[in-house]
């Protein structure tokens, strides 16, 4: 469900307020009435295939663009009247991260921590250790996966209350991506919120609390990714000890697709796995499988063939 404030106030326990955000480009799509909270201290995933207005969304929150209408707040802060602050509390990550190219990595990161007082040599360092980043040669020099760990460290060095990051992985070798994972929840643990967008999928499904939906510029749903699951279609297989006659079965709530065959009945199931359950339960149960949907599933249920890849 997605949760706006009905006065336009907004606490100390949401992160990020959008109220009918919308950003016009003319006959170019842009988004339209995105209106969404992000808690403090969660991790929030937002997808869309390209083109739907996720970095649109994100370039408004940090006041890069200005919204045709609707309002946004930042750690309680107006991106534009106070887009100063905005900045010195948020730590982000550009879909395209560039930087000085003829600094070295430690260097340009030295320059950061005296702009934004509040990250140290040390903090640099291990954050360079942990992610594997070589921060003694010129950026012009590095690799996009390389670029792309100088570009986590600069958003996470100073320890900021919220982390907007746009596809922190991309380029990234497994074991570095494994690295950001524990750097997010460590940050979650430590009252950080995380604001990100991603097309990896099982990344977004292993490390968010709730994620955010948006389609051609306009958000479908905001969920926990655990009650988007339990809405979504599984598969389930129940093996019985004998024969069950397949009226046994017929019309129960949130069941379809159901096939009876001798002592296996197969059947899709949308939501509460209860009926079908109790269903079964007046008979001898030798198996249960049900197969869960994966998060990419739930995104091609929203998008159909016609959504794009993920991004």
């Amino acid at each position: 469900m997605v949760r706006v404030p009905a006065t336009g106030a907004v606490s100390a326990d949401q992160a990020i307020v959008t109220q009918r955000l919308t950003k016009s480009y003319g006959s170019s799509r842009g988004i339209v009435d995105v209106s969404m909270t992000v808690e403090a201290g969660e991790v929030f995933g937002f997808l869309g295939p390209n083109g739907a207005g996720k970095t649109t969304t994100i370039r408004t929150l940090l006041d890069f663009i200005r919204p045709t209408t609707g309002r946004a707040t930042v750690l309680g802060l107006d991106p534009h009247r106070d887009s100063i602050e905005v900045h010195r509390r948020v730590g982000y990550l550009p879909g395209e991260f560039a930087a000085y190219e003829h600094m070295t990595g430690r260097a340009y990161l030295e320059y950061l921590a005296a702009l934004r007082k509040g990250a140290g040599r040390a903090d640099i360092d291990a954050l360079a250790e942990r992610l594997q980043a070589d921060l003694s040669v010129k950026i012009s020099s590095l690799s996009h996966g390389n670029r792309q760990k100088l570009g986590l460290i600069q958003a996470f060095m100073h320890r900021p209350p919220l982390l907007i990051l746009d596809e922190p992985t991309q380029g990234l070798d497994p074991i570095v991506q494994q690295t950001f994972h524990a750097l997010v929840f460590e940050g979650r643990e430590a009252g950080q919120t995380v604001f990100l967008s991603s097309h990896v999928l099982p990344e977004v499904d292993r490390i968010c609390d709730r994620v955010g939906i948006i389609r051609e510029g306009r958000l479908i749903t905001v969920e926990d990714v655990g009650a988007l699951k339990s809405r979504a279609v599984r598969t389930v297989e129940l093996h019985f000890a004998a024969p069950v006659a397949a009226e046994s079965f017929s019309g129960i709530p949130n069941v379809r697709d159901l096939e009876v065959h001798g002592d296996v009945v197969r059947c899709t199931v949308t939501g509460s796995m209860d009926p079908l359950v109790k269903a079964a339960a007046r008979f001898e149960v030798l198996d249960v499988e049900s197969h869960e949907p994966s998060l990419e599933d739930i995104f091609l249920t929203f998008y159909g063939d016609d959504g794009g890849d993920p991004a």
